[in-house]
């Protein structure tokens, strides 16, 4: 048995370095940074969009609710094609394909290519998947929750970042060609931007440090469990991914936005229902050996820890995806401000990132993944609760540092919980991060549809409870400790540190 894996080049995690592991570093967050630069190039220009090509108020949502729809599934596939193929030419293809469906957004004529077009960018969205993977095979455990922190808030700042350049930029746009369509060559001019740091990304960077072994799965189709008792578990964590597929199916039905006839509707809820009998099939197949012979203690693991995190994930960046986007009206018509204070003060939440996230995963590495997951999850319920009796009354100084403080333990959890996937099974990171981040994307279609039933107040108030849940669920994960074991391909073992 090998006693160790080799790491990588580069000495310590360095931010101001772009050598060895921080450059791989340096290189992920930006192929992430420009994956959701993309993914919501479309949210500055909403206005634009609708008074150019004469659309409705409910198509223009509509656009809101196709963006995120295919990232559900579309996170737990990419993560089976990295930890089979490896971050780099998954990451490569993810870039340069999807400029795609960017172009044609942004030339689309009608409004059927338009939403074609934003619903096939939601697989963008699935991009930050592959980095994960790639970063814990090159950082350390000690190291690991903080690049991983660095690697999710950098990147994930890309989605402020169109808000505040692609405006600009469509300025010059409409200064140089007129009319009104400066915001077609801005959407455009980041797809041509991603496209060709997709080159950059291939040439650069490579999956593992030179003499470590990249652990694939021992069996692809689906995810692998190696217990009865998971196999079961793993089931009902599936469940809820085809639910809210479902959710967002009724949005666009006759009873939402009215995208979609009621015929069509039931025809997807009857789809999505053969998917995941299909899906249950195929799982029991792929894992069947587990109901007859036990499974070797080298190659187990405990599904149990990817479903409390799945938990925590749709509690933190759930809970962000959906607030960031109703956090301007929510400061509009609490305090009567105007549209641009709102959006500043909005903004507070989402600019929290860049500190935050990796200050959840460095809290990791320092003081242990269980106790910073129970302080973090402790301190987003409160947030939520204080943000739930924010009203008219109180200063507005108070409820925007009531919001950052919110911001911070939110974001700082997501960071915690991406520090922790990586230490449950090497070989499997891709899939676990998969299904983890999907479940933030169900998280945010749950809350919204929550939004759209009840008062700001039980909406705060319901994220309160379900981080609650998640604080309890924390009492049953397994701080990672000791070392994980993984097959060579030579059929020897290797032990990889996890604390």
């Amino acid at each position: 048995m090998s006693s160790s894996v080799p790491e990588s080049s580069g000495g310590k995690l360095n931010v101001l370095s772009f050598a060895g592991k921080n450059k791989i570093l340096h290189l992920g967050w930006m192929a992430f940074f420009l994956t959701f630069f993309v993914w919501f190039n479309h949210a500055p220009f909403l206005s634009a969009i609708g008074e150019s090509m004469n659309l409705s108020k409910d198509q223009v949502k509509t656009l809101l609710i196709l963006n995120v729809a295919l990232t559900i599934p579309a996170r737990v596939i990419i993560g089976m094609l990295t930890d089979r193929f490896g971050p780099r030419i998954v990451y490569a293809a993810i870039l340069a394909i999807g400029a795609i469906p960017c172009f044609t957004f942004a030339f689309a004529q009608d409004y059927n290519t338009l939403a074609l077009s934003r619903f096939l960018l939601g697989f963008v969205g699935a991009g930050f998947v592959v980095g994960i993977r790639l970063m814990s095979d090159w950082f350390p455990a000690s190291e690991l929750g903080a690049a991983e922190g660095i690697y999710g808030g950098w990147g994930n700042f890309g989605s402020a970042a169109a808000a505040m350049l692609l405006p600009t930029l469509a300025v010059g746009f409409a200064a140089y060609f007129g009319g009104d369509n400066s915001w077609r060559y801005a959407c455009a001019t980041s797809g041509v931007v991603m496209m060709l740091y997709s080159v950059l990304f291939y040439k650069f960077v490579r999956n593992t440090p030179k003499g470590a072994t990249y652990f694939k799965p021992k069996k692809s189709g689906a995810m692998t469990v190696t217990s009865k008792s998971d196999f079961w578990l793993m089931m009902v964590f599936k469940l809820p991914m085809y639910l809210a597929l479902a959710l967002l199916a009724w949005k666009l039905s006759p009873a939402g936005v009215s995208l979609l006839t009621q015929s069509a509707v039931n025809m997807v809820y009857l789809g999505l229902g053969v998917l995941y009998i299909y899906e249950f099939i195929t799982s029991y197949r792929f894992n069947q050996d587990v109901f007859i012979n036990e499974v070797p203690e080298a190659h187990r693991y405990d599904f149990k820890q990817v479903g409390i995190l799945n938990i925590l994930y749709f509690a933190t960046f759930g809970s962000e995806l959906a607030v960031v986007s109703m956090l301007p009206l929510f400061f509009l018509e609490t305090f009567e401000v105007s549209v641009v204070m709102a959006g500043l003060l909005a903004s507070s939440y989402a600019f929290m990132n860049l500190m935050s996230r990796p200050g959840g995963g460095w809290l990791s590495d320092k003081f242990g993944r269980k106790i910073t997951l129970l302080i973090l999850t402790a301190g987003l319920a409160l947030g939520y609760f204080l943000m739930g009796i924010v009203d008219s009354t109180w200063p507005i100084a108070l409820a925007l540092l009531i919001t950052m403080f919110c911001s911070f333990f939110v974001q700082a959890g997501e960071g915690a919980v991406f520090a922790v996937i990586p230490l449950i099974k090497r070989s499997m990171t891709g899939q676990f991060a998969g299904m983890t981040g999907a479940y933030g994307n169900v998280g945010s279609v749950v809350y919204l549809t929550i939004l759209s039933l009840v008062s700001y107040k039980v909406f705060f108030m319901v994220i309160a409870v379900t981080a609650v849940v998640g604080f309890i669920a924390l009492f049953f994960l397994k701080e990672p400790k000791g070392v994980i074991l993984e097959e060579m391909p030579d059929g020897s073992f290797a032990e990889i540190k996890v604390s």
